[in-house]
């Protein structure tokens, strides 16, 4: 089962964006992939960012110790894989499913996003990747103003602020125009029921005051759909429309990420030139 996935993974790396499409037209006959994913995500989907990494998710109803310690040594590795277990019961007339991971879901992405496939790896440089989507859902104005990162509209966007820590610098690019800032972290990442920004009148939720997008208001009481803040001291920033961009800058789809690619490193000393109060 584990070779059968790690075959479906080898074929899923070659796929180009315009393969992809294909493959869902197929399933979705005359819709667009780029159109029903905005309708379902409420941004853009980057297609020069489409297949950059990819999990591998074995879902299961039990799994013998012999394929657990295989994926247990896969992933110590830094190979995206988990397992995802589910069992079905009756209660009455209803049936309940429930699930539960074999590694922390955070690690898989973190190593899926870690990965590159454009040359030869090296040890991470301890500078953390983000990306913001600035847009009708979140504003760049309100995460610089009150202090935040943030992402939501589906476990798969948030869950790798789990990531950050206080004392984590964070080098911020809005997709397609470029980065925008870089900060330190001061918190854990919270939900928008949870998040409060401090003002001189004490500490407001943030939903009351950031009101320059939606944050995903309608899904405030959904665990899986709403938005996540982590608090940030900002360093340094510039607004979308002076972005730093240019050719050979990293890019990558997940929210956070901890990139080995040596093109990350490169990345960074560039952008220590262009935001030169990094470090106070």
């Amino acid at each position: 089962m584990v070779a059968q996935a790690l075959d479906y993974a080898s074929w899923v790396e070659k796929l180009r964006a315009d393969e992809i499409a294909a493959i869902y037209g197929r399933f979705a006959p005359g819709r667009s992939l780029a159109d029903d994913f905005r309708a379902r995500f409420g941004q853009d989907l980057a297609e020069d960012a489409l297949n950059h990494t990819h999990e591998i998710i074995i879902v299961a109803s039990a799994l013998d110790a012999s394929t657990e310690r295989i994926v247990s040594y896969l992933s110590a590795r830094d190979i995206a894989i988990n397992v995802l277990f589910f069992q079905v019961f009756s209660h009455g007339t209803e049936q309940l499913l429930s699930r539960a991971w074999l590694l922390d879901p955070v690690r898989t992405q973190a190593s899926a996003a870690g990965a590159t496939t454009e040359g030869p790896s090296e040890p991470w440089n301890g500078e953390f990747y983000a990306s913001f989507g600035h847009g009708p859902e979140r504003s760049w104005e309100d995460a610089v103003e009150y202090g935040f990162l943030s992402a939501g509209g589906g476990a798969w966007y948030s869950k790798t602020l789990q990531l950050l820590a206080p004392g984590d610098r964070i080098w911020v690019k809005v997709p397609d125009a470029g980065f925008v800032g870089v900060g330190l972290v001061t918190g854990r990442a919270q939900s928008a029921a949870d998040f409060r920004i401090t003002t001189p009148e004490g500490e407001v939720p943030v939903l009351d005051i950031a009101k320059r997008g939606s944050y995903h208001r309608a899904s405030v009481d959904d665990p899986a759909r709403c938005e996540y803040f982590v608090p940030v001291h900002w360093l340094q920033t510039v607004p979308v429309q002076s972005a730093i961009a240019g050719i050979g800058l990293f890019g990558n789809q997940n929210t956070v990420c901890k990139p080995t690619a040596a093109r990350w490193r490169s990345t960074v000393d560039r952008l220590k030139e262009k935001f030169p109060s990094f470090d106070k």
